[in-house]
């Protein structure tokens, strides 16, 4: 069940990548978020998958050119009915107002539920804080 839990959030990743019809893919039919960022209080209502598919590809909006990726070792915990949790640290690319680069870090925590994300726990600066951790 670790390779399952490792692909449920390189999908998860991908869907934060745009490729929105991972959300149908991926997510129960309802579920909760809970993301600990500065200003991202908007998730806090979202528990459907056609709301979320809209906030991602509003977020990209706000934020053009974000790139999302795993960065560490994954910690899967799942049994064969692939319920269970997967956290994992990721990154986040972005260009900054001067046209530099800037990467931010944060952790998602998955848990699912018969394969499905049913819960959703994220921390990180966000855009405007800073990273838990520096790039190396």
């Amino acid at each position: 069940m670790r390779d399952f839990g490792i692909e449920l959030f390189e999908l998860w990743t991908d869907m934060w990548n745009l490729n929105l019809d991972r959300v149908e893919q991926i997510m129960a039919p309802e579920f909760t978020l809970r993301y600990a960022q500065p200003g991202a209080d908007v998730y806090d209502d979202i528990h459907d998958r056609k709301a979320l598919a809209t906030q991602v590809a509003a977020f990209h909006g706000q934020v053009p050119g974000v790139r999302f990726s795993s960065d560490g070792v994954p910690v899967v915990e799942m049994n064969d009915s692939r319920t269970g949790i997967v956290a994992r640290p990721y990154r986040a690319t972005m260009t900054d107002g001067d046209g530099g680069e800037r990467v931010l870090h944060g952790t998602d925590i998955l848990r699912a539920e018969n394969g499905l994300i049913v819960e959703v726990w994220s921390v990180s600066g966000g855009p405007g804080g800073r990273s838990f951790y520096a790039a190396n």
